[in-house]
């Protein structure tokens, strides 16, 4: 049976965190630089639904689409690489697997048969795989599969991948991603990790194509060939994937070890052109050698992981190549931030950002940040529950509001300049049921936000429940905080910015989801560039 689309299985071994999805989205990058068409999709073996009611301590950042689906962070890696936008079919969960099949079951369509994980489930994950290869838009389709070979979750997905190398036997291959650790007191790299997740595929029917070998040092010869004897591929196919200064390093190192190249031959395609990838290697070239520095204080309350804020923090590494500049973050945690050691903790800022985030937990250190970068006049960008923080801050210390606050936090507040948006109030449950995905924004001619996007017309992508409280738009405009970005059909005010202050803005939307290697994101260029004046 032939398939006009080609898949690629990544899988992992030994260890969960090895950068599957950096190696997948580095080998759709240099696929598209070859001409083809690529896209990525994860399969996360968690019985969530989505990533939305997960604790950023537990998965990271959650990472939004265009079209509202809640993701895992992978797919921003996706994004910026390919700077192609992904969608809800580029995501799927253990717990939309099921969900779908017991729907099916209620509905009656399996006919009075026992639903089983073979072939009930293994069918619905091979229909999930096929969807975006069945779009037609796509050469090539990558499958990375989340956790590692052996994981009981994972099983389900393995099979299905089994199946369909079987099924499509000239049109699917797979890379297997392992570790090679080193040993410092033998003083070599060992193998033995990687013979034991390949043996461990084997009998679960899968035998690997390619293998990518992570590793601190280099793979000699001696060791490939070890590695490609006891594993069953070939030389060429056993890859080594070292230590990188950088992600934006990898395409380039996996260039260098042909993995494109080998992929395309495993599945019968031409090689095409060479990839040029010019500009991404000028984008490393002033990442690499920057002509000023400065530093931005991250103010959030996850900051122990810098995962929960992955977009925001590549989005300052574009924005910094943009303005040649490199982009010190100093991570900061809101809950320990107050009044007695703010001056401590923020001195030397040349920009500050207020993350976003749920609950009231170090919102008051938030709040505090943002009153000390508007009251010494330091770049500032808020976003989402930091532009919320914005509206409070200046709620209370210039329009003399005292109590005012978010509904979020404080119902019975005297001043609830940020409430819940109406079409949230009758929502009972958590999941998937915020504000998401793109939305268009009208922006305020010879507004810092007009002149940064250089448009008066944007879309950009949502994740809230509240919103700013237009009951009170003419005092905040008379008292100098003017809403220079609005949603042309609800009016909900989605920009705000501060008058008499060198750079101050606090949006909605969250401006770091769309930020990639070739379009670096307006807003945090011109924040960038800000904090770079204000530091001169």
């Amino acid at each position: 049976m032939s398939n006009s689309t080609k898949y690629v299985f990544v899988t992992g071994g030994v260890t969960s965190s090895l950068g599957k999805g950096i190696i997948s989205a580095s080998l759709a990058k240099l696929l598209q630089a070859r001409g083809y068409s690529a896209t990525i999709q994860k399969l996360d073996p968690y019985i969530n639904i989505d990533p939305g009611t997960l604790n950023p301590y537990e998965h990271g950042e959650c990472f939004v689409t265009d079209d509202g689906a809640e993701t895992d962070l992978d797919l921003g890696h996706y994004e910026r690489f390919l700077n192609v936008p992904t969608s809800q079919a580029n995501n799927v969960t253990t717990g939309r697997i099921y969900q779908s099949v017991i729907e099916k079951e209620r509905r009656g369509e399996f006919l009075g048969k026992t639903v089983q994980v073979i072939p009930h489930i293994t069918d619905e994950i091979k229909n999930r795989i096929q969807i975006l290869g069945k779009s037609g838009e796509y050469d090539i389709v990558i499958t990375e599969i989340g956790g590692t070979v052996g994981d009981i979750e994972s099983l389900p997905y393995v099979e299905a991948v089994r199946q369909m190398l079987w099924e499509f036997e000239n049109d699917c291959i797979v890379v297997h991603l392992t570790l090679v650790p080193y040993l410092a007191d033998a003083g070599e790299l060992k193998t033995k990790p990687t013979q034991h997740s390949v043996k461990q595929l084997l009998e679960l029917g899968v035998q690997p194509d390619i293998l990518c070998c992570r590793t601190e040092h280099e793979l000699d010869l001696t060791l490939r060939k070890k590695i490609a004897k006891f594993c069953n591929v070939s030389m060429n196919a056993v890859i080594e994937s070292r230590d990188a200064e950088s992600i934006y390093d990898v395409p380039l190192l996996m260039q260098t070890e042909e993995l494109d190249k080998v992929v395309l031959e495993k599945l019968g395609l031409s090689a095409k052109s060479t990839p040029k990838l010019d500009n991404w290697k000028e984008f490393l070239r002033r990442l690499k050698n920057p002509t000023s520095e400065i530093n931005i204080g991250l103010v959030g309350k996850y900051v122990e992981l810098k995962d929960s804020y992955k977009s925001i923090s590549e989005s300052f590494i574009h924005a910094g190549v943009a303005n040649e500049a490199r982009v010190n973050v100093k991570w900061i945690h809101s809950e320990k931030l107050s009044k007695s050691n703010l001056e401590d903790e923020l001195k030397g800022l040349d920009g500050i950002l207020v993350a976003p985030g749920f609950g009231s937990r170090g919102i008051s250190g938030k709040i505090e940040a943002v009153r000390f970068a508007r009251e010494n006049k330091i770049p500032f960008l808020g976003i989402c529950l930091g532009m919320q923080c914005a509206v409070i801050e200046y709620a209370r210390h210039v329009l003399g509001f005292e109590d005012a606050h978010t509904t979020e936090i404080s119902e019975d507040s005297k001043y609830p300049v940020i409430s819940m948006m109406e079409e949230q109030k009758n929502i009972e449950e958590k999941g998937g049921t915020m504000r998401l995905g793109a939305y268009s924004c009208q922006l305020k001619p010879g507004s810092k936000v007009a002149a940064a996007y250089n448009t008066d017309k944007i879309s950009e992508r949502h994740r809230h429940r509240y919103e700013f409280n237009n009951a009170y738009l003419e005092d905040f405009e008379k008292a100098g905080m003017i809403p220079t970005g609005k949603n042309p059909e609800t009016g909900l005010v989605e920009v705000v910015e501060v008058e008499n202050h060198p750079w101050f803005v606090g949006a909605q939307f969250h401006p770091e989801y769309k930020s990639t290697v070739a379009n670096p994101h307006p807003l945090f260029v011109a924040f960038i560039d800000a904090a770079i004046k204000n530091k001169k």
